[in-house]
């Protein structure tokens, strides 16, 4: 079996994609509300595969102020997830979790969203292991507090080689606030192949 031409997704692989994005980014929220013991809704996500190029675009600019928390994807699976909040959402997800007002990302709040990182994106690739019934595992967390086009430039130049496509999914959580949020999963091409094979939408 060939790898997956990415650019050909459609139909039926693109429905499970979407799924896997819904239930990931459910069980996202889920975990934050656990975090900040409070209840969290979540808006249904827009889930998209995108050329990296149109990723700026699709969070609002490429010069919009975000913070990144980026991790490798080890195991079954290869590639890297990246879960991106907007500067205001970052400080008022921080600042829920420390129980003070925040409006600077010192070394104390950089290690918290940190951490809020490595369980929502930890939550997230859970669920897509007991879905698929592959080993995925983590690295730990980098974090970036950057333009969104540099932050992007990280996954573009480590995985640009192999395929120029990913999937975002966009979720905002609310409880008196949104928060708006960005999962960027980028599995290695031959990743997409075992996981769709996974998934029981393709065969060999």
């Amino acid at each position: 079996m060939a790898d997956l031409d990415l650019n050909k997704v459609e139909g039926i692989y693109y429905d499970v994609l979407k799924e896997i994005g819904n239930i990931g980014a459910g069980n996202a929220a889920t975990a934050l509300a656990s975090m900040l013991s409070q209840k969290v809704d979540m808006k249904v996500p827009r889930v998209e595969l995108l050329d990296f190029k149109e990723l700026g675009e699709a969070m609002g600019g490429e010069e919009q102020i975000m913070a990144g928390i980026y991790l490798r994807i080890e195991g079954d699976l290869q590639g890297s997830i990246m879960f991106l909040l907007e500067e205001k959402s970052a400080y008022t997800l921080v600042g829920r979790l420390m129980g003070t007002q925040v409006s600077e990302l010192d070394e104390m709040a950089q290690s918290a969203l940190k951490e809020i990182g490595n369980i929502i994106t930890g939550s997230y690739l859970n669920s897509l292991s007991t879905m698929t019934n592959l080993t995925i595992t983590e690295s730990v967390p980098d974090l970036a507090v950057d333009m969104a086009g540099a932050i992007l430039s990280v996954p573009a130049i480590e995985f640009g080689m192999v395929g120029d496509k990913m999937l975002l999914i966009q979720t905002a959580f609310t409880d008196d606030e949104e928060i708006n949020g960005f999962f960027i999963l980028v599995p290695d091409l031959p990743s997409y192949s075992k996981l769709l094979r996974a998934l029981g939408v393709m065969t060999d």
